[in-house]
């Protein structure tokens, strides 16, 4: 018998949704997050990972016992990365929130905008004697380390976002900067970044490819990274790049990028000066395949890496694992199994990475989803529609009287 496969309309169990949408706010600001839980699932509750001064110190805060929470009066301390996750380990997407010490923040979108939206950024600052916030002053605002627009009214909109416009988004005016936030924007991506070994981090001089694979014909795709010290114009090598001996200066945010502005994924390396790294994919995993993580360490005198010692793993700053063979393997990895890893062993500490975790089909754009959806329940009546009328057609043209 011929197996029939359905286009199943996949979705996040929750979604994590703040209010104001904003990734950036001043201090003493109020914000408020919330779990929309989509299907029946219970135990949902907000996680939050931070950084502390103390890396010791720094990890995931599980004190949040609640689907929504308010922070009222935001301290520099609420920065973070936070998401949703149920009982059984399902998580929703992830919200990169700033709360900044200064005088100037960027309002821009927390949450990923559609192609097609209309976007206004605001530079906004706070008068110092009065602690009132307004944006009407002239400000700057910088794209991935360019000024792009000088606007006196503090604001800057985009009438039609598109993919060009992602990036990494700050603004200063007379008051001071403010930090970098990047902006996601959703759709159809003409190129895609590997990256070769599928790796989140490295140790120093390592080696690491990178390419752009184009998926349709567009010319003049380059790389371009983001670090610490802004976005490197230097890459003149075209569409691929290997760094043969990796430093720490090489840590960074990667993309390609058309002429047209034209952006693929993006990808986060860390280079790390330490003697230990977890070997985690740098690209998202499809649910279903196997993955395993390995802790790998370097002999300080003969340089060699290994990773045939005891090992603690962990997930969300919790011990989940502790393999003699130094590796943990997940055979069919889930959506449950998303989330920020990081491994020691009696070398020391790896930095933490984020796997992030796909259904087995991919998701091109929000609409078309929905639209495939809607056709999957339209499409049949529309069908038995299309037949009825036919049948009556012939029935009336060959003088019969068609029966109900």
């Amino acid at each position: 018998m011929e197996r029939t496969y359905l286009l199943p309309c996949r979705s996040p169990s929750a979604s994590l949704s703040i209010s104001p949408d904003r990734s950036q706010f001043l201090e003493y600001m109020s914000f408020s997050l919330s779990c929309e839980v989509q299907v029946s699932s219970t135990g949902w509750r907000l996680k939050r990972y931070t950084a502390t001064v103390k890396p010791s110190e720094s990890g995931v805060d599980w004190g949040f016992n609640q689907s929504n929470y308010v922070v009222k009066t935001a301290k520099t301390s609420d920065s973070g990365v936070y998401w949703c996750e149920s009982g059984s380990g399902e998580h929703s997407n992830a919200v990169n929130i700033t709360v900044h010490g200064g005088a100037v923040i960027l309002e821009s979108p927390a949450l990923p905008v559609t192609e097609g939206d209309s976007v206004t950024l605001r530079c906004r600052h706070e008068d110092k004697k009065t602690k009132d916030t307004s944006s009407n002053f002239t400000a700057d605002f910088y794209k991935d380390g360019s000024l792009i627009r000088t606007e006196t009214t503090g604001q800057m909109t985009i009438p039609v976002v598109s993919k060009s416009d992602e990036g990494l988004y700050k603004c200063n005016n007379s008051e001071g900067e403010s930090p970098a936030s990047w902006m996601t924007v959703t759709g159809w991506s003409l190129a895609s970044l590997s990256i070769s070994p599928d790796r989140s981090q490295f140790l120093e001089y390592k080696s690491v490819s990178l390419s752009c694979e184009v998926q349709v014909s567009s010319a003049g795709w380059r790389l371009k990274r983001y670090t610490v010290t802004g976005v490197d114009w230097g890459f003149n090598h075209g569409s691929k790049y290997i760094i043969k001996t990796a430093k720490t200066s090489d840590s960074g945010v990667y993309w390609c990028e058309s002429r047209s502005g034209q952006r693929s994924n993006a990808v986060n390396i860390t280079v790390h000066g330490g003697a230990v790294i977890l070997e985690s994919p740098a690209l998202p995993v499809t649910e279903g395949d196997s993955v395993t993580l390995r802790c790998r360490h370097e002999d300080k005198k003969t340089k060699d890496t290994s990773s045939n010692f005891t090992a603690d793993f962990y997930k969300d700053g919790c011990l989940i694992r502790t393999e003699t063979t130094g590796q943990m393997t997940i055979p069919a990895v889930s959506k449950s199994d998303e989330g920020l890893y990081k491994c020691n062993n009696s070398e020391g500490e790896s930095p933490a990475s984020w796997m992030t975790v796909t259904g087995p089909w991919p998701v091109w754009s929000e609409s078309l989803p929905r639209l495939l959806c809607n056709l999957l329940v339209v499409s049949p009546y529309l069908l038995v529609t299309i037949v009825l009328l036919v049948k009556c057609r012939r029935r009336r043209a060959q003088g019969e009287d068609p029966q109900p």
